[in-house]
């Protein structure tokens, strides 16, 4: 699927962050690109790439229209090639197929039609041919207003559908491009990209001033972050109760941009995703709810941690700081808006939030309430709203003054953001999370709890998507109680390998390692616990894991055993969550091993620093200090101290040891 974006001088190109957030595409191939070079009969190689990526992709979830267009004769028997090719490949997928006799004119009734977010063009043509023989990446028109300065005609309608008040972006590239269409759906730059959104951020002013803009925004923000560090534990506390005030007192407002939202997303985006989208009463309540929890929580800023006598009259602090500035990308969740800011108002942080195009209307309306009520002293700066595409590549690029990056967002986005920046990434890429139903288990206590950890919210990333099932349950019955249930919930269930000849009328999973994010699940028979953990760790997301079983000894050898983030032993998977955790809210869930793991709330936002205090002690090469390094608990400095653990006194001599330059 292509390397890392740089360009020649190595530098990280942007990603295409609108057109990988599209999950519906209308791909049409100009026919003559498929026909031999020496004019007779069709590439089936060619063809053959197409189907392959074609199918991929909609294994993963992507809604595809194929449009051939051209000579009728070679139409019919391409189109015959693919769909032939298509049901050869597991799993099979639906793609439908049409075709045109104009190949030169865009299917754009076609891809209205299918309601496509994107319509991708693929012929021999690399895109519009800028300077030096390269490609432009975004095409501009020649002066603004100007309909086009086409290098092609296409390139003129492609600019007029893309102008039009119901059309959409329109990509043009080459069919004979590796890759072509799996790296265009995760955002890299291939062909040239036809949008007026796109163009505009594109001109050099704009790309200037956003760059500008950007660096701004990170610094204002850090400055802010002092001030707010500055205030006391109990101004940060009202501020926040503040926020939750005005949450609930401006939730017409919230839900009328949130419609709005939805209206504009319907049938534009997956229904997993418009489910994230939607905002209720219900849900602005448990925001409200979550940051007054965040409000009570004990100051966590200034906490020592750990008091060390290091000599006589030499004490040494380790107490949390906050991080600094946060660049916060989240997709179409607006709820995610007022849970991050909580946390950053509560744990001292500067934050820049860029949310989906999806949650426009939603985020702006979120984003005022909250600044409106932390006042205009801190609020515009404190948190920032990232609004346009060239803002969010340029603070990608300040390494120097954005200090974390948290992705929210499906596997691309993440993946693009941590290979296109230097910035430290704190996230997860995938929620492929496991339920393993023991032999011992209560088949009434695991029905129950799996029924939740897929049903309650199937696009959430703590929901299950594999069901491992003990292999004594299929004689007792239990394997098709729990498939029975979960179709009876309107959960689709696909097999694994290990059952899709004991259920051959199933169908079989995309892949064993697949993040459905919807009301489907995998089904798999393990031969032990012991094989259940290996499975986990082979093909899970080290995310959330749970096992259901009436065995104690193991239920903790399981709970040792799965290295993931969260590990529950009945109880459903749902529960992997910084709200139901007790953190008031989070701002993601972290797999990472290092700093922060699972639900990151306050405490996850904060690192440390050493606070020395002495009485004009010096190093002198070791010899002018007797060290003591005792651990000491309480204040030192008001007498109270407490000697937790008695370090020998001793002078620093030779053998091994830390060396601090």
């Amino acid at each position: 699927m292509g390397g890392i974006l740089v360009d020649r001088f190595g530098k990280p190109i942007a990603f295409r962050e609108g057109v990988a957030a599209v999950r519906k595409i209308t791909v049409q191939v100009a026919i003559s690109s498929v026909t031999k070079q020496d004019g007779n009969g069709l590439s089936l190689a060619l063809l053959g790439t197409v189907a392959d990526q074609l199918q991929l992709l909609a294994s993963l979830g992507y809604e595809l229209q194929l449009v051939l267009s051209g000579d009728k004769a070679a139409c019919e028997k391409a189109a015959h090639a693919v769909i032939s090719l298509l049901k050869l490949k597991e799993p099979v997928v639906d793609v439908p197929v049409e075709q045109t006799q104009e190949e030169a004119v865009l299917a754009t009734g076609a891809a209205k039609a299918f309601r496509a977010g994107l319509l991708v063009y693929l012929s021999e043509l690399r895109g519009v041919e800028a300077a030096e023989g390269r490609v432009a990446r975004v095409y501009q028109p020649a002066a603004k207003g100007a309909a086009a300065a086409p290098t092609a005609p296409i390139v003129s309608a492609a600019w007029a559908a893309a102008s039009s008040a119901d059309g959409s972006p329109v990509v043009l590239a080459a069919l004979n491009e590796p890759d072509v269409l799996l790296r265009l759906a995760a955002g890299q730059d291939v062909g040239t990209l036809v949008d007026p959104a796109a163009a505009e951020a594109a001109s050099g002013s704009k790309a200037a001033a956003a760059a500008s803009s950007a660096r701004d925004m990170a610094v204002r923000a850090r400055a802010a972050s002092r001030k707010l560090q500055a205030m006391s534990s109990q101004e940060r506390s009202a501020a926040l109760l503040r926020v939750a005030d005005a949450l609930v007192a401006a939730q017409e407002d919230i839900l009328k941009a949130n419609a709005l939202d939805v209206s504009e997303a319907t049938g534009r985006i997956t229904d997993s995703l418009l489910q994230r989208l939607v905002l209720k009463p219900a849900k602005i309540a448990q925001l409200a709810e979550g940051i007054r929890a965040i409000a009570a929580q004990e100051e966590p800023l200034g906490k020592l941690l750990r008091k060390v006598e290091v000599a006589e009259g030499l004490l040494l602090d380790k107490v949390t700081v906050p991080i600094g500035v946060l660049l916060v990308i989240f997709e179409a969740r607006p709820d995610a808006l007022p849970q991050i800011a909580s946390l950053a108002l509560r744990s001292g942080n500067g934050l820049l939030l860029k949310g989906g195009k999806e949650a426009t209307h939603s985020n702006a309306a979120l984003h005022k309430v909250i600044v409106d009520a932390i006042g205009p002293d801190l609020g515009p700066d404190l948190i920032a709203l990232v609004t346009s595409r060239e803002e969010i590549e340029s603070l990608l690029a300040l390494d120097d003054v954005v200090d974390l990056v948290i992705p929210r967002g499906s596997n691309a986005l993440v993946s693009h953001i941590k290979r296109n920046t230097r910035i430290p990434v704190l996230g997860h890429a995938d929620g492929i999370c496991h339920l393993y139903v023991d032999e011992a288990a209560d088949l009434d206590t695991a029905v129950r709890i799996l029924l939740d950890a897929k049903t309650d919210y199937p696009a959430a990333c703590n929901a299950v998507e594999k069901v491992l099932v003990h292999k004594s349950w299929t004689d007792k019955g239990g394997l098709k109680v729990v498939q029975e249930a979960l179709q009876k919930a309107g959960v689709k269930v696909h097999v694994g390998d290990s059952l899709k000849n004991i259920l051959p009328d199933l169908p079989v999973a995309p892949s064993a390692r697949h993040e459905y994010s919807a009301l489907a699940v995998t089904l798999e028979l393990v031969d032990s616990m012991e094989a259940a953990i290996d499975h986990i760790h082979k093909y899970g997301s080290a995310h959330t894991d749970c096992i259901v079983t009436n065995d104690g000894a193991r239920a903790e050898a399981f709970l040792r055993g799965v290295d993931s983030a969260c590990v529950f032993h009945n109880a459903s998977t749902r529960f992997a969550d910084g709200f139901r955790f007790g953190l008031g809210a989070e701002v993601g869930i972290s797999t990472s091993r290092i700093h922060a793991r699972g639900p990151v709330g306050v405490e996850g936002l904060l690192t440390t620093k050493w606070v020395l205090r002495g009485g004009g002690h010096i190093v002198a090469k070791d010899t002018g200090v007797q060290f003591t390094h005792r651990t000491l608990s309480g204040d030192a400095d008001s007498g109270t101290s407490t000697e937790v653990q008695q370090g020998g006194r001793r002078k620093h001599g030779g053998g091994p040891r830390c060396a601090i330059m």
